[in-house]
């Protein structure tokens, strides 16, 4: 698939099949993710992947909506911001170095067939709890990842003029 076909398959899926993901492609998304970009390479960010099968009221503290669990597996992409880069102004880049990676990884889904939607909307608190993550590692956003059980919307998007300025803002 030509990469902007990719990019404009792309969609939030919120309806699964309970068909299980293979192993053999689970493996290519994660490896997506693993060879992102990230500042000075220094990857910092830990990926979680939960089965959703007999876990939907550990899933619901996390996130409320029902279609979130009925996808067979929920990826969490954790922060490490003590293992980050840090710019001579003091800004971190570990949320810039998990978003790409979660974006490596919900395009090579697309490839795949998969769906995935991108949230990050959820209870930080709960998420910390059910992934019992370790003390100096932030849970900063999670897709589930499935087949779909829908199809897409009309996605709007502003003009490319809206966005981009030339020379100075």
């Amino acid at each position: 698939m030509e990469f902007l076909d990719l990019i404009k398959k792309r969609y939030s899926v919120r309806s699964y099949q309970s068909k299980a993901v293979e192993d053999e492609k689970l493996k290519i998304i994660l490896n997506a993710a693993r060879l992102a970009p990230t500042a000075v390479n220094k990857q910092s960010f830990n990926l979680v992947v939960v089965r959703t099968a007999g876990k939907k009221d550990e899933l619901k503290r996390v996130y409320h909506a029902d279609w979130f669990s009925e996808a067979p597996i929920v990826i969490y992409a954790c922060a490490i911001p003590s293992e980050a880069w840090t710019r001579r102004d003091g800004k971190k880049y570990v949320d810039v170095d998990t978003t790409i990676a979660m974006d490596h990884l919900i395009l090579a889904a697309t490839d795949l067939g998969l769906g995935t939607c991108w949230i990050a909307a959820f209870n930080a608190q709960a998420a910390r709890e059910v992934l019992k993550l370790p003390e100096g590692v932030e849970p900063l956003l999670f897709t589930p990842l499935g087949y779909p059980a829908d199809a897409p919307v009309t996605k709007t998007r502003k003009k490319l003029d809206e966005l981009v300025s030339y020379e100075h803002w």
